[in-house]
């Protein structure tokens, strides 16, 4: 098909009369129509698709202290939980505190058993996956989820040692006795406690947030995750 490009090469310009104005003619003209209509379309497809792939979330709440991870950041940590899962027999996975890993999650396989601790009620929203989740009260769970889950993925809402004590108790709570991988996004303030409560080292991978926040965050995991999230950072 003749693209507006050649037919502007090749029937591009008439002359305007006594002003030596140039004009297109009436093909050229349409022809160029015909490929800036193209192009808009282009730019408003790539638009929809870079939107499917967002995952759509409640709105932020600063008073809770919720910051979303990017997608980048989202789609990285969910692929690396679910390569843990393919490893293990009966995965179940708890997130504690990170509403946007559980959303990737379900976006990338549907089919991901996943549990999400939150307190901000909103979450409802996920039914029977939702649990209700005061860190506060680091224990005060359904008895059901009690050593139960191989797979934990945290990130303490704020970046204090109390509240990183707590979530270690929750932690500890909800961790099925054998092998089990425990992935830690929080301040790399953080990283002398992840370590000694924990026994958690940082990853290379940096995680990073929808909003830019002015603390630098880490993943610490409790396992060696070989070449991925850029393997145990070098001491």
């Amino acid at each position: 098909m003749e693209t507006a490009k050649d037919t502007v090469q090749h029937d591009a310009v008439l002359p305007a009369g006594d002003d030596d104005t140039p004009t297109l003619s009436s093909h050229a003209l349409e022809a160029l129509k015909e490929f800036l209509a193209e192009q808009s379309r282009a730019v408003e497809e790539a638009s929809s698709a870079a939107a499917e792939d967002d995952v759509a979330l409640v709105s932020e709440d600063w008073r809770l202290s919720q910051f979303w991870y990017n997608r980048e950041t989202a789609e990285t940590v969910a692929n690396e939980v679910l390569n843990l899962c393919r490893s293990i027999d009966s995965p179940a996975i708890a997130c504690i505190a990170c509403p946007t890993l559980y959303a990737y999650l379900k976006k990338i396989d549907p089919n991901a058993p996943a549990q999400i601790l939150e307190y901000d009620k909103r979450f409802e929203q996920y039914g029977s996956e939702f649990t209700f989740y005061d860190y506060n009260l680091p224990e005060d769970l359904p008895s059901s989820m009690k050593h139960s889950y191989p797979i934990i993925v945290a990130d303490p809402p704020y970046l204090s040692q109390e509240c990183l004590e707590k979530v270690a108790k929750t932690i500890s709570f909800l961790t099925r006795p054998g092998q089990a991988y425990l992935l830690l996004l929080t301040g790399e303030v953080q990283s002398g406690r992840a370590s000694e409560l924990l026994g958690l080292r940082p990853c290379a991978f940096r995680p990073d947030h929808s909003s830019k926040l002015g603390n630098e965050f880490r993943l610490f995991t409790n396992y060696d995750p070989g070449t991925r999230l850029g393997g145990w950072e070098q001491v």
